[in-house]
């Protein structure tokens, strides 16, 4: 599927109408434009991470937490990190 289209005098490009439909893409949504081998690549910035829960199915242990517990979790492991890290300058200091 493709089209041709026209850049404007501002730098814009419309996006042909069954492109738009086809990959769901709405007015104000966000794109990240770079040049690949003298080309123009587009990526279309239409999810939010909170449409991804579920993407890896249940959890193997089929246990789920609530958010709280996430926001704990990670807390304890940046810690955990944040202390290793500490402890190798330490060392390697000496």
């Amino acid at each position: 599927m493709g089209a041709f289209t026209t850049l404007t005098s501002k730098g814009q490009l419309t996006i042909p109408k069954d492109i738009r439909e086809k990959l769901n893409l709405k007015a104000g949504t966000k794109f990240y434009v770079t040049e690949h081998d003298g080309e123009i690549v587009l990526k279309a910035k239409n999810k939010r991470a909170v449409d991804l829960a579920g993407i890896l199915g249940p959890p193997p242990s089929g246990e789920t937490l609530t958010n709280e517990q996430i926001d704990e979790a990670i807390g304890r492991a940046v810690s955990d990190d944040d202390n290793r890290i500490t402890r190798e300058w330490h060392r390697n200091s000496k």
